[in-house]
């Protein structure tokens, strides 16, 4: 996971531990011939977030960037609005847990009844989503931002390259902050929101504004990913999996560019057509199993 500050002065920065963990594990399986084959698999551990010893959350990761998510956690579910409430966050692996210490002592204000009203959205490993996160959607409008058909193929192409984990192991998905085509920041987690959280961390610690950004997901466009999207600030989404209808509807009246089932050459814009410029248009149309792609 690469780091790119912007040209914007970071007032404040919380001390963090460093107890990232090795994304995959060893083992034996047998394959379709009954021979034993020496594997790797994705990793996936249990981390509680507290803050200020309150338990917020459990989720379940990969643990390579356990301090960024749960940054990017505390920030995409809008619990904590501003990094300079928080002083450190410090991971212990031994106990499962994360202890993040705000900086005034005393914790999330009103924590019990901001958490107490959850709904556990399609998200991998069963997301969740906090009335707070919903009351704050639309405090920031998005702005209007042009992207490139051919800006999208360099950027696909340039995936490629991407996904170490998934190539190794499977079972994760990955997700990047893009600028144009180029990555910023690319993460893996068992599950996409983890990673867009993650992302979501780093932007935030390093104070990476999502204006003028692209975020690209290997998983589904869904209400929760855009959510995520709007609180970070990111106006354009790409996903090479599809999308569900109220995802569509909430990119609708956020103003959220939606492309999703882009894979090479092809594409859908669910959302946002006004805003894709149509610069590398095919010469025909790519022909899958006998029939053209729609």
């Amino acid at each position: 996971m690469s780091a790119k500050r912007e040209n914007s002065t970071i007032t404040h920065r919380p001390i963090l531990s460093d107890e990232g963990l090795d994304p995959t594990r060893p083992v034996n399986a047998r394959d379709e011939f009954g021979e034993e084959r020496a594997l790797n698999i994705a990793g996936e551990y249990p981390l509680t977030i507290k803050v200020d010893d309150a338990e917020v959350v459990t989720l379940m990761t990969l643990g390579t960037y356990p301090e960024k998510l749960t940054l990017g956690y505390l920030r995409n579910q809008r619990l904590i609005d501003d990094i300079s409430e928080i002083a450190e966050v410090k991971v212990d692996w031994e106990r499962e847990t994360v202890d993040v210490l705000t900086s005034h002592g005393e914790g999330i204000v009103d924590l019990h009844e901001k958490i107490s009203k959850r709904t556990v959205t399609s998200g991998c490993g069963q997301g969740t989503i906090f009335s707070c996160t919903l009351d704050k959607l639309y405090d920031t409008r998005l702005p209007r931002v042009e992207v490139k058909q051919s800006t999208i193929y360099a950027l696909l192409k340039t995936i490629n390259s991407y996904n170490e984990i998934y190539r190794a192991a499977g079972a994760v998905h990955g997700c990047a902050l893009c600028d144009g085509s180029k990555i910023l920041h690319f993460v893996e987690d068992v599950g996409r929101h983890n990673a867009t959280d993650t992302i979501a961390g780093e932007m935030w610690l390093e104070n990476v504004s999502g204006n003028d950004k692209i975020f690209y997901t290997t998983g589904r466009l869904t209400s929760e990913i855009v959510m995520k999207a709007a609180h970070m600030g990111i106006p354009v989404l790409v996903s090479r999996s599809g999308i569900t209808y109220m995802g569509l509807e909430l990119a609708q009246d956020l103003g959220v560019t939606m492309v999703a089932r882009a894979k090479g050459r092809h594409f859908l814009v669910y959302n946002g057509e006004d805003t894709v410029v149509y610069d590398e248009i095919p010469e025909q149309r790519p022909v899958l199993a006998g029939r053209q792609i729609d």
